[in-house]
């Protein structure tokens, strides 16, 4: 049950709550303490007094005193070093009057003093010794303050008549100890003995724990509203706004958020709120071209079918064989169109995802070029007569960050490119240099017919194609694909028409290390 009431507050609310708990749970612990403390120290006082008190007892009966002024001042005066740690020794005969205090040893005897008059009746810990009488054997009635004497008669007419009997005073910022018992000789009772001693530093040591206890709590208290502050306004509110900033974009909420104030902060929350909001941009770039490229598939794909509806149903009505061969024709090229085009997208989503793992480094491209026009070479030269040179300006080397298999890909495009819109028995030219702004340059030059396009930024839009039918027929992504990983590279790409002869070059700028 506390486990489903937790699952459902907050971080905060779970922290305040335990801290709730926990101060309940230490401050019973506190309250049964402090409730204890004192009949503790208080039994440790009067286990002195009974100490002294079995000792004094067992005097006056060796010595045979008789509990009348004369023979306890003697006794007193021969005996005074056995009190001298307590505050005060008084004395009462079998009567309860007063025949010896040890506050009035060097006093005349008609100053005996009558004081302990009112007194505190306090139980102590009756099940630890049985030397101590209970409070309810003590017929006190409903007042609390008694008188000394009244104390004594009750104490002589309860049933634990003979045990000890401890009780305090507690009046003009005064704690006393006292503790009582009856003097029994032969059998028979021949007085009362009472033990007092200030006991101010028991009640000093209950006050310093009570207020150590109060500071410790009020410090602790304090330390946690403030860490409490702390962790919702630094840490709790900056993730709630990140659990809303995502729950806008789940549900793709065109209201504005913004979580560049958290993007400004330089510990983990900043990193956090940086890669999430770089994550969030990246998936709705890659969510909007998958969107716009499958609705660009669909669109191309919708030509083809409808060719192929057209030419089957007309394929049904028709008996000559010319026509029929040609729609057959018709029939073969729409396939492998809608072909190309499921491959050439298949293709693209595996180079998206692959490109996501994939990491940049330090390369020479040149080998890398050189590697694709001689694999090209061996198979455009004998197959069609087409010859691909490679060119350099002769600086020594071309380094780029990038990532070798793409470079690699940007450049046998280029060359399938080339190599589709060029007739057979000619030449292709791929040249290497370097800008004046320290760049590097690819030129793909060709002998084909050419751009009839004056906007030729047109070509590298995806599923465009405008070839003339004899040379081939391309599903329109290659030079899509070449943009892209071109860049990836924080490069460009430009087309132009040759201006030394027919045909086309390609243009791309790759950045140097």
């Amino acid at each position: 049950m506390l486990s489903t009431f937790l699952k459902d507050l907050s971080i905060l609310k779970k922290f305040l709550f335990i801290n709730f708990i926990f101060f309940t749970v230490i401050g019973l612990f506190t309250f049964i303490y402090l409730k204890n403390v004192q009949p503790n120290l208080i039994k440790k006082k009067s286990s002195n007094h009974i100490e002294i008190i079995n000792n004094t007892v067992d005097n006056l009966i060796r010595l045979d005193v008789k509990f009348v002024e004369e023979d306890i001042r003697k006794f007193l005066f021969s005996t005074r070093f056995l009190f001298q740690s307590l505050d005060r020794v008084i004395f009462f005969d079998n009567e309860l009057n007063l025949v010896g205090d040890t506050d009035t040893l060097d006093l005349d005897p008609r100053s005996f003093s009558t004081r302990l008059d009112f007194v505190e009746l306090e139980i102590l810990n009756e099940e630890k010794t049985k030397e101590i009488t209970e409070t309810k054997n003590i017929d006190i009635g409903n007042n609390n303050s008694v008188s000394l004497k009244d104390i004594l008669f009750n104490y002589a007419a309860s049933k634990n008549y003979g045990i000890h009997f401890t009780f305090t005073q507690d009046e003009f910022n005064k704690f006393k100890l006292t503790t009582i018992k009856n003097v029994i000789k032969d059998d028979k009772n021949i007085g009362y003995l009472a033990i007092s001693e200030n006991a101010n530093d028991i009640k000093a040591a209950i006050e310093e724990r009570k207020s150590f206890i109060i500071r410790t709590a009020i410090a602790v208290g304090i330390v946690i509203l403030i860490f409490s502050f702390v962790l919702n306004r630094y840490f709790l509110k900056p993730i709630k706004n990140l659990v809303t900033y995502t729950k806008m974009i789940k549900e793709k909420n065109l209201k504005k958020t913004n979580i560049d104030l958290l993007k400004l902060r330089n510990d983990e929350l900043g990193l956090l709120s940086k890669s999430l909001d770089d994550m969030t941009l990246e998936l709705q770039k890659r969510i909007s071209l998958a969107e716009n490229f499958s609705t660009d598939l669909v669109h191309e794909i919708r030509n083809p079918l409808a060719s192929l509806k057209s030419a089957s149903e007309i394929l049904q009505d028709t008996n000559d064989i010319d026509q029929r061969i040609k729609l057959i024709n018709i029939l073969s090229h729409d396939v492998q169109r809608i072909e190309r085009l499921i491959t050439d997208y298949s293709q693209m989503l595996k180079d998206e995802v692959a490109l996501s793992k994939e990491k940049a480094k330090k390369l020479d491209i040149e080998p890398l070029i050189k590697s694709v026009v001689d694999d090209f070479n061996n198979i455009y030269k004998v197959k069609r007569g087409i010859n691909i040179t490679y060119k350099n300006d002769g600086k020594s080397k071309y380094f780029i960050n990038g990532i070798e298999n793409r470079i690699e890909q940007i450049i046998a495009n280029l060359l399938d490119n080339a190599i589709s819109f060029s007739e057979d028995n000619k030449n292709i030219i791929v040249n290497v240099s370097k800008s004046n702004d320290n760049k590097i340059i690819i030129d793909v030059l060709d002998e084909g017919q050419g751009f009839k396009e004056k906007d030729t930024n047109k070509i590298f839009k995806r599923f465009y194609s405008n070839r003339p039918e004899k040379f081939g027929q391309h599903s329109g992504l290659g030079l899509n694909i070449v943009k892209n990983l071109v860049d990836l590279h924080n490069g460009s790409i430009k087309a132009f028409n040759r201006v030394d002869k027919k045909g086309a070059r390609m243009e791309v700028i790759l950045p140097t290390l």
